[in-house]
């Protein structure tokens, strides 16, 4: 342990008991900056427990953090003090007490009161308030007057949405058509297209809606429009051009450049005897403003280096070419500056309809998401008036606010509490309530979510001069050894120096264990391979259908995964350590994902990376191959991969025979007519005509086959006779009821628990049932079929469940591992290059103090920015870089004794140093560890696999079964029918906009519910009559207020999703538009218990109104119910 701890009160060392006097003061507010390990949230429990022990309420405390899972960790320590010091004898209270800062005299006279805590506690029956920001703000709105709902533009009732992702999913539709209806916004789109591609243009959009909260703050304030401005402005000799390029029209210029070409085809040398012969071409160039950005383009060429502004280095000695580079230097200059403003002016428009469109989204699902709370709650804690109002709406005086994380507060969060808190400034001792944030800019690494420390520094310097209150830093740390804290020291010291982190102060530690820093040896660049290119460096061909690119990073990823897996089983063999021990952290989640499989070859349990998507376990995606075949039985390959998995458990001689039926099954070329392609029998077909010989003729076709054993055929028999049957419940029963029917009679869940190792048992167990569980999630249910859930599975973007595990080898990666602790520490890919300059970007600079952003640019790429956006990006550059260092500071105080760097050797050494570069000099080199064992070769855990008597269920006749399979497929083309013509009505946007169906449509929704072209026509046909019937006035937006299509309304616990949803202008009516594939739809007691529903659901969600019912049948017809229909 150090002699001197660091701690500090507004600047000045001092002890530890003083430190914790102030920290723990309920009647003090203070602002808390705290080292990693430094115990922040046991200070911030403390303090709750002294301001109930001096009376406080429970409900007059607000305890506010970041995450639900830290919230829960925060409630559980408050009630396990409680609880154990009601048990604590007289003398150890006294203790704790000390321990929290309160004087040893005081704490002898109440310890009983702190023994009694608990009790009294309990007998209020009140808790402390203990939340998410999200969740306070949701608190917050849920009791705001509607005139505030209103002015918000809120919808009332509403859905929180947690995630945002289904929103903004929905809303590209809308805005391309919103896009497509305005001709200028259209020019706009195509004019971005045209110059950087649709992905690109797209992903500035994305980029673009991700700061939706920023934009609408900064262009209402008119900084959007003044964050970028015109050439003119900055170059005002080029002022009376319409662009910068045109100043090269006329005969003046024409003059002056053609002077300095003669000059520069004089000389003896040819590098300016070339450039002159580029002047007088670009000069040949017709005198017209549409050509002059070509002959910008070749003086450009001619004269200047690719990437800068200056003249190549064999024309700078002329001075004609010095003359003729400052005119074409501020040329270079202005034209960037106005294609910058371009993109700025169009991006900005385009983002105004996006966000509008994003905002009637929202309000016509009734849906609010995090930033409308976030917006909501800076309205309501920024009026004076207000925030008291709702103080007493919520039953709670906040007496005590404590804050944690929090350097992880984004601007507007802080928005609304110095809204709030700010009316305080001054106020006498007790009006004011006492403020304890707590954080660590140290630790800020989510700017992502819109986190800024400097928002940290803002609430600081309130606290001490709003609030009279004290600035403490605490650098003393209770996790991490002498070792340990010894090379973070000097590495983030070093930083200070070469990279400008400033605020880093000397950290000691409670620790007396030396601990160690090691470094595994660096991977050679060498070991990856040379991507396509022999060992002479020649192009080596590879079948692209056959043999995937593996590019040397995925190699050296590979390598350097197996070898960490080596090392950490090797340290686990030696047994001072356990799994659970052991924590492996990385910026980027795919090298987790390398290390992961590394550590399950080697029969190692861990932890499944975080967020790994269900798809992408192989468990999931065999059972997933297995309905793609049910589904359409003549995907081979998906077939072949469900034959091969623990679900039908062929061997690859089994499929080797099923290849040679398949070839022998296949008609000769001479059977088709001329030009006629042979057409071999899918897999399935094979299956089936194989199960259906008799077991003679299998027996002679068997012995006839060349090569292969007739055993390997035996499997394959009960194989199709199961295949089969699955396939007659997929084909009849919902996708839920029919997976389960396959689990059950496949034994699926016993099978792959056979299959894998045993340490992989529970993490696939869980994915299955995840998948199960999923098949009632997808779309609610409302398209829902077995071809859809398919599709929808193998898209992917479905969050596998955590497979808790007591003794694993934790797999993070940096953001994930915050608050988390482990005894060794390895670091992956610690020598990384730096990331490259983005491209369709937005810059926003945004000061903690400030209430609204003070630059918001569209930037199209980082590597030449207009002068303009110099400074912001450069403010931006520095932000990055200050983050690259705290995620480096995070990893460094994850180790409580051993951090190991491990990390291959880069392709070019950066000019910053690198985490491997800023750690070697204080690690020491270990060697490779021994490559370990296999789990292969190592005896598995035995499951035993029960085997029941087959159930034979009795026969159906023939006749029966064909026509119930008839029956079932015909029900099946209507049903996917209708769903196309739902899939069509939705496509199409109100207003019109000179829309109209075409091929593609109607090839996109027979792809989707597998339609013929003859069942897709049909379901256009009645699409067509729908629009264009009684009902053609529910499309027309001169008659209409309100519209949408397959509107989605919360209502008694349950989803309901509405076809069509209308207000009409002259009436002032909703109606509820159901379509109907159907001629009689209101003779069905279902449909009608549905609308009846729907009514209800509409009425309460806007009180008051008429609300009116029909039908809208395929042939167009409107079939309005009765007001007073009700279920028969």
């Amino acid at each position: 342990m150090s002699e001197q701890a660091a701690y500090r009160i507004n600047g000045e060392p001092v002890s530890r008991e003083a430190f914790y006097a102030v920290a723990c003061d309920p009647a003090r507010s203070v602002a808390v900056e705290a080292c990693a390990g430094a115990g922040k949230t046991w200070m911030l429990v403390s303090r709750i427990l002294r301001a109930l022990l001096d009376g406080t309420a429970p409900q007059d405390i607000l305890a506010i953090t970041f995450t639900k899972k830290a919230a829960g960790e925060m409630r559980e320590r408050l009630l396990d003090w409680l609880l154990a010091f009601s048990r604590l004898p007289q003398d150890q209270l006294v203790q704790e007490l000390a321990l929290r800062g309160m004087d040893p005299a005081q704490a002898a006279v109440r310890a009983g009161d702190l023994q009694a805590l608990h009790t009294r506690l309990t007998a209020l029956g009140r808790s402390v308030q203990i939340r998410t920001f999200h969740s306070w703000f949701a608190a917050l709105l849920r009791n705001a007057p509607l005139s505030v709902l209103h002015d918000l533009e809120l919808p009332a009732p509403y859905e929180l949405l947690e995630d945002d992702k289904p929103a903004v999913q929905r809303v590209w539709p809308r805005f391309y058509a919103a896009v497509a209806a305005d001709a200028g916004l259209r020019q706009d789109y195509l004019h971005s297209v045209a110059l950087h591609g649709r992905h690109q243009t797209g992903e500035a959009l994305k980029n673009a809606l991700d700061k939706r909260v920023e934009f609408a703050l900064a262009d209402a304030s008119g900084v959007v429009e003044a964050s970028v401005e015109p050439f003119a402005v900055l170059y005002p000799g080029l002022a009376r051009f319409d662009a910068p390029e045109d100043a090269l029209l006329g005969s003046a210029v024409r003059e002056r450049w053609l002077a300095w070409a003669k000059v520069l085809g004089g000389e003896g040398n040819k590098t300016p005897q070339k450039a002159a012969n580029a002047v007088v071409d670009a000069f040949a160039v017709p005198d017209e403003p549409g050509q002059m950005a070509a002959r910008f383009a070749q003086l450009r060429k001619a004269f200047f280096v690719a990437d800068e502004d200056r003249l190549t280095n064999h024309l700078s000695k002329f001075p004609a070419a010095q003359e003729a580079e400052a005119e074409l230097k501020d040329l270079c200059g202005a034209r960037r500056q106005h294609q910058a403003w371009q993109h700025h002016q169009r991006l900005t428009r385009l983002t105004r309809c996006l966000s509008a469109e994003y905002a009637s989204l929202k309000r016509e699902r009734g849906w609010v998401d995090m930033n409308d709370i976030e917006g909501a709650a800076l309205r309501l804690l920024g009026d004076a008036e207000l925030s008291g109002w709702m103080q007493q709406r919520l039953d709670a005086r906040v007496r005590q606010l404590l804050i944690d994380e929090f350097q992880d507060t984004n601007p507007l969060q802080w928005q609304a509490l110095y809204g709030w808190l700010s009316a305080y400034a001054g106020a006498g001792p007790g009006e004011a309530p006492r403020v304890f944030l707590v954080g660590d800019p140290k630790q800020s690494i989510y700017r992502f979510r819109r986190a800024e420390p400097q928002v940290f520094k803002a609430a600081q310097a309130f606290v001490v001069e709003g609030l009279d209150g004290a600035l403490l830093t605490c650098d003393h740390t209770r996790r991490c050894a002498t070792g340990v804290v010894d090379a973070l020291n000097a590495v983030m010291q070093a930083a200070e120096q070469d990279a400008g982190y400033a605020g880093y102060r000397t950290h000691t530690t409670e620790s007396d264990a030396l601990g160690a820093v090691l470094a595994l040896p660096q991977v050679p660049r060498a070991a990856g391979g040379n991507d396509d290119h022999g060992a002479e460096g020649e192009t080596v061909w590879r079948d692209s259908l056959s043999e995937p690119r593996v590019t040397p990073e995925e190699t050296l990823s590979a390598i350097e995964a197996r070898q960490a897996a080596d090392w950490i089983a090797h340290e686990l063999a030696g047994g001072a350590l356990k799994p659970r021990d052991i924590m492996v952290l990385s910026r980027k989640r795919e090298r987790l994902g390398w290390l992961f499989e590394a550590l399950r070859e080697r029969g190692i349990a861990c932890e499944q990376p975080e967020k790994l998507d269900l798809a992408d376990a192989p468990a999931v995606q065999d059972v997933v191959a297995l309905l793609d075949a049910l589904v359409s039985p003549a995907h081979d390959l998906s077939l072949a991969r469900a034959l091969r998995s623990p679900l039908l458990g062929l061997g690859d001689a089994s499929l080797a025979q099923i290849a040679r039926l398949r070839k022998r099954w296949t008609p000769p070329a001479e059977v088709n007519g001329p030009g006629e392609k042979v057409q071999a029998p899918c897999w399935w077909d094979v299956l089936q005509r194989w199960s259906s010989l008799e077991s003679d003729e299998q027996d002679a076709l068997a012995a006839s086959l060349p090569g292969g054993e007739a055993q390997d055929l035996h499997p394959i028999g009960p194989a199709a006779i199961r295949l089969a049957r699955w396939r007659g419940w997929v084909d009849s029963l919902p996708p839920h009821d029919a997976l389960t029917a396959i689990y059950r009679d496949g034994d699926v869940l016993a099978r792959f628990a056979q299959a894998v190792p045993p340490h992989q048992r529970e993490a696939v167990l869980a994915q299955l049932q995840s998948l199960l569980a999923h098949t009632l999630a997808q779309d609610g249910g409302r398209f829902l079929s077995p071809y859809r859930l398919v599709r929808a599975f193998k898209a992917g973007d479905i969050r596998a469940p955590q497979a808790a595990q007591d003794n694993a080898v934790r797999l993070l990666t940096i953001h994930g591992a915050k608050g988390l602790e482990a005894h060794t520490v390895l670091l992956l890919d610690t020598d990384a290059a730096p990331p490259k300059a983005e491209s369709m970007g937005v810059l926003v600079d945004w000061p903690g103090e400030a209430p609204q952003p003070r630059r918001f640019v569209f930037l199209a790429s980082e590597k030449s920015p207009p002068a303009c956006a110099e400074g912001v990006l450069a403010i931006e550059q520095q932000a990055r870089a200050l983050e690259e260092l705290n995620a480096l500071y995070v990893a460094l105080t994850r180790a409580e004794h051993r951090l190991v760097i491990s990390s291959t050797e880069p392709h070019r050494v950066a000019v910053a140093p690198s985490w491997f570069r800023r750690i070697q000099a204080h690690a020491l080199a270990v060697a490779a560890a021994p490559e370990s064992v296999h789990a292969e070769a190592a005896e598995p855990e035995p499951f035993e696999l029960l085997a029941l008597p087959v159930f034979v269920p009795a026969a159906a006749s023939e006749d029966a079964s064909g026509q119930e399979t008839t029956e079932n497929a015909a029900l099946d083309a209507l049903a996917r029918t209708g769903l196309a013509l739902h899939r069509l009505l939705q496509w199409r946007p109100t207003p019109l906009g000179g829309f109209e169906w075409t091929d593609l449509h109607r090839q996109a929704v027979a792809r989707e519910f597998a339609l013929s072209p003859e069942q897709s026509a049909q379901a256009h046909t009645m699409a067509r009559a729908i629009v264009s019937g009684e009902a053609a006035w529910a499309w027309d937006a001169d008659q209409l207020t309100h519209w949408g299509n397959e509107v989605e309304l919360w209502f008694e616990g349950q989803l309901l999703r509405l076809d069509r949803l209308v207000r009409r202008r002259d009436s002032g009516e909703w109606w509820v538009l159901d379509h109907k594939s159907a001629e009689r739809p209101e003779q069905q007691a279902q449909l009608l218990a549905h609308m009846v529903r729907y009514r209800r659901a509409v009425q309460t969600a806007q009180p008051g109104a008429v609300v009116r019912l029909a039908f809208i049948n395929a042939n167009g017809q409107l079939i309005e119910l009765p007001a007073e229909t009700e279920t028969r």
